[in-house]
């Protein structure tokens, strides 16, 4: 969106926005229009533009990267301001205090915060412009406010028939006193909320109009592949840039912090320079890892005690005791997050500050990592959040690699640049969700009840040495590797959980569902292993465990009553069925599977049941677990 502020400058606004807790502040601009005639903006606060062309812009201070918080967001906001939807578009916020997340206090999207974080904070801000909008309109009319109701983008006076539209009273509203308290709606009285609604990015990546990280061309932009070391931990020892020089269009070979970039006219060009460049790698102390090893190392730990977790009862205790016991492992793999549009980002470093373009869920932390590589203060560099092609957490990196490979690149070669990961680079480069080895143990009383559980995980920590450890980690427990299992909800007297951390050096990073997408899989396929061990039925052996936890028991009947558990299946078929909650949704599901002569096993048909809370968009919700569902298959 390009456009310039008038009166006041883009960042001057903001820090003042900032300043009231939510943006309530004063201003107005200008945007380049689809006519002749530019578009007069006015600010009502930082979430909120109202156009003289009756537009109403959202600005999202939450990344889009598939998730639909580019509707959702400006869904809750209208609600409050009862705009017209017709005319309500959205835009991305820049990187400003007023924008930081309400619960963690930076820019960032992640940890499925993003609808229940703005919730309040939007109502409020659509409530109070809403209230602005009414004084004005009051005070032209000389009415009281009260007597004045608002609807479809226009307030209304019904004893005398007048009406106004937004847009016809927002400059003078812009001028009045933010009310310090302002009264939200009743949810029986929601007309945006709640329902289905078509998103408001969808035209854009239909038509090709939006804009991607790997979209953004500027001029005089150069492109950049950088050789990396071949093993996590390595380092180039020397190069030979001679034969990547002699490419036609490839302009520079430079070193940088994580390797040799190659600079070129066009990402082909790149790729064929570095393809000829020579590099000689110190591999460093990990070149001699290996996945047998590596599994061997995390077999031995889970033989040995953990930090504890969870310690409900006494498992030993009640295992030596036991009617019947069960042991099992469950070994997950390294997996990357293999986002649809590969890894990039833009910078142009000048002398005196730097402009980044870049899909990223961590607008904060790159920004200032961009300073830093950039040599320059935070404040002098402008990053702008494109639409991602997938995030699943890959585009919320805590060193921010990416961005600084960018900027440091522009910064040698005194030219915009743009650097591109190749799906191999991202695979082959990390981050993973982390390899997870699972031991469990489980004893069963004489009527098949359990009666201890004893898990104990390995895994690496994301976390440790990170500014994120002091909140996450605590008496030697990494949350993000437990959970899922040190709150499983299941009513076994004697419960213990215990986690081990592996040694680092292969990078990991928060996946979609983070711990969850592993714990998850081991707890409820074990279960299972119980259930059949005790002759129960798995549904039957839940509920029964499940006892007071209602939400879980809700979501677990809907799924089995419409997946047909207890049917009859085909031939060859069978069912099975899962729950869990993680980050505020409880979902279960039931699968129906079969195996074919050639031992290859293929799922026919999921069911899926969620209690997410209160929803502000359900074909959000619907598209969430699909995708949720494909990507766990996949």
């Amino acid at each position: 969106m390009s456009g310039i502020i008038v009166n006041l400058s883009r960042r001057g606004l903001l820090k003042a926005g900032a300043l009231a807790g939510g943006g309530l502040l004063l201003g107005f601009r200008l945007r380049a229009a689809h006519a002749e005639e530019p578009v007069e903006e006015y600010v009502l606060n930082a979430f909120l533009h109202i156009g003289n062309d009756e537009s109403v812009t959202v600005i999202a201070n939450h990344s889009e990267m598939g998730q639909g918080v580019y509707t959702s967001l400006p869904m809750i906001l209208a609600e409050e301001l009862d705009a017209d939807w017709t005319k309500v578009r959205v835009e991305a916020a820049p990187v400003d205090p007023a924008y930081n997340h309400t619960a963690f206090g930076i820019q960032m999207t992640g940890g499925s915060t993003s609808t229940w974080s703005e919730w309040e904070r939007l109502r409020k801000c659509g409530a109070t412009a809403r209230a602005m909008l009414v004084a004005a309109a009051a005070q032209a009319w000389g009415v009281e406010p009260a007597a004045c109701r608002t609807e479809m983008g226009e307030v209304i006076h019904d004893e005398s028939g007048r009406r106004v539209s937004y847009g016809k009273v927002a400059g003078k509203a812009m001028d009045l006193e933010p009310p310090a308290e302002v009264k939200l709606k009743d949810s029986k009285d929601f007309r945006i909320v709640g329902k289905p609604t078509k998103r408001l990015d969808t035209p854009d990546k239909t038509n090709g109009k939006a804009v991607f990280g790997i979209d953004v061309s500027l001029e005089g932009m150069l492109v950049a592949l950088v050789a990396r070391p071949p093993v996590f931990g390595g380092k180039a020892k020397s190069f030979d840039a001679t034969r990547a020089l002699a490419v036609p269009g490839v302009r520079h070979v430079v070193e940088i912090g994580r390797g040799i970039a190659v600079v070129a006219d066009g990402f082909w060009q790149a790729k064929l320079g570095r393809d000829a460049l020579h590099v000689e790698w110190d591999e460093g102390p990990l070149a001699s890892l290996d996945t047998a090893a590596q599994g061997e190392e995390y077999a031995r730990l889970a033989a040995t005690e953990g930090a504890v977790a969870r310690n409900d009862g006494d498992a030993a205790a009640a295992l030596e005791g036991a009617a019947k016991r069960l042991e099992a492992v469950y070994e997950l793999p390294y997996l990357a997050h293999a986002p649809m549009e590969p890894l990039n980002a833009v910078a142009d470093v000048g002398q005196d500050g730097c402009e980044v373009w870049v899909g990223t869920q961590f607008q904060t932390g790159d920004r200032n990592a961009a300073a830093e590589a950039a040599g320059l203060e935070p404040e002098n560099v402008e990053l702008h959040t494109t639409l991602l092609g997938g995030g699943f957490g890959r585009r919320a990196v805590i060193d921010a690699h990416f961005v600084r490979e960018a900027v440091e690149i522009s910064k040698a070669v005194k030219k915009p640049v743009k650097v591109i990961w190749t799906r191999e680079d991202d695979i082959r480069g990390g981050f993973y969700r982390p390899r997870a080895y699972h031991a469990l143990k489980a004893g069963l009383d004489g009527k098949g009840i359990p009666v201890a559980w004893h898990q104990r995980l390995v895994c690496q920590s994301f976390m440790a040495g990170t500014p994120f450890e002091a909140f996450i980690v605590k008496d030697g427990v990494d949350g993000t590797a437990v959970e899922g299992a040190n709150d499983m909800p299941y009513g076994i007297p004697n419960l213990r959980v215990e986690w081990h951390m592996a040694r680092s050096g292969v990078p990991t990073l928060w996946w979609r569902s983070v711990g969850h997408s592993h714990t998850a899989f081991a707890v409820e396929c074990f279960l299972d292993e119980i259930a059949h061990a005790a002759g129960k039925d798995p549904l039957a052996f839940r509920m029964e465990l499940l006892g007071e936890n209602a939400r879980h028991k809700r979501v677990l009947r809907a799924a089995a009553e419409k997946g047909g558990w207890g049917e009859p299946v085909g031939p060859g078929r069978a069912r099975g069925l899962a729950v869990h909650a993680s980050f505020g949704a409880f979902v279960a599901q039931v699968a129906e599977v079969s195996v074919g002569e050639d031992g290859r096993i293929r799922v026919h048909w999921v069911t899926c049941a969620i209690d997410c809370g209160p929803v502000v968009n359900p074909d959000t919700i619907r598209a969430q677990m699909e995708s949720g569902i494909v990507f766990g298959l996949s």
